[in-house]
């Protein structure tokens, strides 16, 4: 079973809303400015170029300026590449865009899908430049620094072992100390095992976790590490020198709220998917170092919820001034604050993320900010060359393999069988001569019409539970071959849920090491949209 690659329509694992939009369907189309597609990002970089360019008064090269200071400042404790030194440089120029991603500062990198992102990000990077090369096109990782949901970044696992992070966290995880993750360090060390990419694995984990202060400095030096070569440019937006060029924004939110009213117009055109995000009537927090509450507007004055603070209009507008890095964007308003600072074409994320960026664009347009294409990231099944030969013994395709747990084994079930379990046909006959009956029935007596339905109620039943009862015991008969087709599901699939979503890539990289990364370099097409089954 070679390298292939299914639809993301036909894996089964994404939601209404993404399907129809990867099918562009027209319902949807007031949502999104661009589709991803190279024809949309030359107009993208017409107009991106020339809102960048405009917006808020700042001139281009004032910002881009601002955000090079800021990024060589942030790059002074370790050490980049070339490329990515270069990067930071030709942000200077104009003619330099950024594609970005954005994630959580999870433990080790948390769930597979982290390294997707990225190399989707950088791929398309490659893609376009070679696509316009006139233009400079840099892959930028924006940390969710300001983040303060710890529990949901504060694992990862490791064949099947949760390998937690446990302690009190308090304010953005970004500036959250790194003390005590040497016992961390320790259950990972005694669950890796000996070996050269053992070595690496616990040697990275500890120059990131040990040798740095923070969780927003250990995660740069930790995707420094692992994508450096390919240029890749790591920001934190969780600063004052760039806080700055937002505060235009901050006070509109604070004054004018018009996400909150922007965002509400839009979620109509939602009403047939779960709506992602619900706005706030203040989409803002105050943070400080172990502090990240929600600001409100509450009795003719702004509050700090679960503090005593509380600010007059014009002292809270003096403070945005004064200290704009205590203002947070929360994830409807970090969008923006994005799309400001960096002169960006497109954002790559998961369905989730894709699904509130679906809910932005109006407001965007309200701010007068370019909206980016949005293109759903890369998703991959990795599986092991034994794997696939056990896939082909069992006669199975990946498609069989994406199918849920249940439809797969009956499916396999009536394919292992001698005989037909199957009674469509004998359902179809059955109906057709109740056809009959109704007619008689409603020639003669139509009193009869009631007994005549029930009759044929009855018999489908019959035939369904004789279906269903031949379709049991053939799966007794079967079951050492079933039994060997769900384990290797289970395998490819931990919990029936989808790989990217459970493992942590430290499980492949103990086996394949660099290769892992490499291999996933050269696979992964952004554009191509489909989900990529590599055999390592």
């Amino acid at each position: 079973m070679p390298t292939d690659c299914i639809s993301y329509q036909q894996s089964g694992y994404f939601s209404a809303l993404i399907y129809d939009y990867l099918n562009e369907k027209p319902a949807l189309k007031a949502l999104y400015h661009r589709f991803p597609n190279l024809e949309n990002f030359k107009l993208q970089l017409e107009e991106k170029g020339n809102n960048f360019n405009d917006n808020g008064n700042i001139n281009d090269k004032f910002k881009r300026e601002i955000l090079v200071s800021v990024l060589e400042k942030q790059y002074q404790s370790i050490v980049a590449s070339e490329s990515t030194l270069n990067n930071i440089k030709l942000l200077n120029q104009s003619n330099t865009f950024t594609i970005t991603t954005g994630h959580q500062l999870n433990l080790f990198t948390g769930p597979l899908y982290f390294l997707y992102k990225i190399i989707s990000t950088i791929n398309l990077c490659k893609q376009l430049k070679s696509e316009f090369p006139e233009h400079n096109f840099v892959p930028v990782y924006w940390m969710a620094t300001e983040d303060h949901d710890f529990e949901e970044i504060n694992y990862f696992t490791f064949k099947h072992k949760k390998i937690s992070w446990n302690r009190d966290s308090f304010g953005p995880v970004g500036r959250l100390s790194t003390e005590g993750l040497e016992e961390v360090l320790a259950v990972f060390e005694s669950e890796i095992g000996l070996g050269k990419n053992a070595e690496y694995l616990k040697n990275l984990f500890k120059k990131a976790y040990l040798e740095h202060s923070n969780l927003a400095d250990a995660t740069r030096f930790l995707a420094n590490e692992l994508f450096a070569k390919e240029g890749l440019v790591i920001i934190d937006g969780d600063n004052s020198d760039l806080k700055k060029l937002f505060i235009p924004y901050i006070k509109n939110e604070l004054l004018q709220q018009t996400a909150f009213a922007k965002v509400n117009e839009t979620t109509p055109l939602l009403e047939l998917y779960s709506v992602q995000v619900n706005p706030r009537e203040i989409n803002l927090f105050y943070i400080e170092d172990d502090l990240r509450e929600r600001i409100v507007f509450e009795n003719g004055s702004y509050a700090v919820l679960n503090t005593k603070m509380t600010f007059s209009e014009e002292e809270i507008l003096k403070e945005v001034d004064n200290h704009p890095e205590k203002f947070s964007p929360n994830v409807l308003l970090r969008p923006l604050y994005q799309e400001v600072i960096l002169p960006n074409l497109c954002y790559i994320g998961g369905g989730g993320e894709l699904a509130y960026w679906l809910e932005l664009k109006s407001f965007f347009e309200s701010q007068n900010v370019t909206f980016p294409i949005l293109l759903l990231r890369n998703s991959v099944l990795l599986a092991t060359e034994k794997q696939a030969k056990k896939s082909d013994k069992l006669q199975l395709t990946w498609r069989d393999l994406f199918l849920n747990q249940q439809e797969l084994f009956t499916q396999k079930t009536k394919l292992l069988s001698d005989f037909t379990i199957d009674f469509s046909a004998q359902k179809e006959a059955l109906k057709k001569q109740f056809e009959d009956l109704h007619k008689i029935a409603e020639a003669t007596d139509k009193s009869f019409l009631g007994a005549v339905k029930a009759q044929e109620t009855k018999q489908i039943k019959g035939l369904e539970n004789l279906e269903k009862r031949l379709l049991k015991a053939e799966k007794r008969i079967h079951q050492e071959q079933l039994n060997r087709i769900i384990a290797l599901q289970n395998e490819l699939f931990p919990n029936q849920s989808i790989q990217e979503r459970k493992l942590n890539f430290s499980e492949f990289y103990v086996e394949f090491g660099e290769e892992l990364i490499k291999k996933l370099l050269t696979e992964l097409k952004p554009l191509e949209q489909e989900f990529k089954v590599l055999v390592l």
